[in-house]
């Protein structure tokens, strides 16, 4: 298993920059975005500037990379526009992902907000498999669990669960699961294993592929996504150290989420956990 930190990219143009900045801050892995997470179109990624990269990964001895989608996606969304929309955005996040030998694509699902959770969920499947049409590139995508806010689709388990069986495809990889989310959707990482119990449960451990560890500034069952550097918030050390011991056993990345330049402490304070 590898730590590493979400890293911003400078541009599409000089992207080969981000492996030694995360080298930097101690990561081993690195998560990036490819383009703005807010909106707008995409810079073209050069050969040029994909072989640089791939270069400098190598150089500054990362092992892995995944990418985060954009934050507008809404698979569940009743407006034609936006769904579709979000699915193009997806498909081209997985096709420059491939080209720079990403491991995963990492998506949110979006919200039902007009409609109700039945036809969201539905929605979400629909779509998943038209982002998936004919794609043949190495990278797969994964589904982000979520904090819950609002009519949002993901913050239960058995409902990426649910998605994950009957979008039923070979690109489609399983989850990334973020440890603030899920406290603040109501699994208590202070009683871990419990809480293990209960993922397997509902979607089964095998689905994990990622994790993004961060603290919780809010209560266990808030419905808040806010994050915070590790030791600050509301999940106990002691469930790091459980936390980075169940990704050692089952060899998943560990990403950070918090922001820089502190996100430096928290690599290498999972790191020290890895190794005690």
């Amino acid at each position: 298993m590898n730590i590493g930190c979400h890293t911003p990219i400078v541009s599409a143009e000089i992207i080969d920059e981000t492996p030694k900045r995360a080298s930097d801050l101690g990561c081993e892995t690195m998560q990036i975005f490819t383009r703005s997470p807010q909106g707008g179109g995409s810079t073209p990624l050069s050969p040029e500037a994909c072989k640089a990269f791939e270069s400098e990964m190598k150089k500054n001895n990362l092992k892995n990379l995944y990418v985060h989608a954009p934050f507008y996606i809404n698979f569940a969304s009743p407006n034609n526009r936006i769904r579709y929309g979000s699915a193009k955005a997806i498909r081209e996040e997985l096709e420059r992902a491939s080209l720079l030998g990403a491991n995963y694509v990492i998506t949110h699902l979006g919200s039902t907000k007009e409609t109700n959770e039945s036809k969201g969920i539905e929605a979400c499947i629909k779509m998943i498999g038209k982002t998936l049409e004919g794609y043949t590139g190495k990278t797969q995508l994964l589904l982000e669990n979520s904090a819950g806010a609002g009519s949002i689709i993901g913050d239960d388990l058995k409902e990426l669960a649910q998605i994950l069986e009957k979008a039923n495809h070979s690109k489609l990889g399983g989850i990334c699961l973020d440890t603030q989310h899920s406290f603040a959707s109501g699994y208590d990482w202070n009683d871990f294993d419990k809480t293990i119990e209960t993922i397997e449960s509902e979607i089964g451990l095998e689905n994990i592929k990622l994790i993004h560890v961060n603290d919780s500034k809010t209560d266990l069952g808030s419905k808040k996504d806010r994050h915070t550097h590790l030791g600050e918030g509301k999940i106990e050390i002691d469930s790091f150290k459980k936390i980075v011991n169940f990704a050692k056993e089952r060899d998943l990345d560990l990403i950070l989420e918090t922001t820089h330049p502190r996100v430096k402490d928290d690599i290498a304070l999972l790191k020290k956990l890895r190794s005690s």
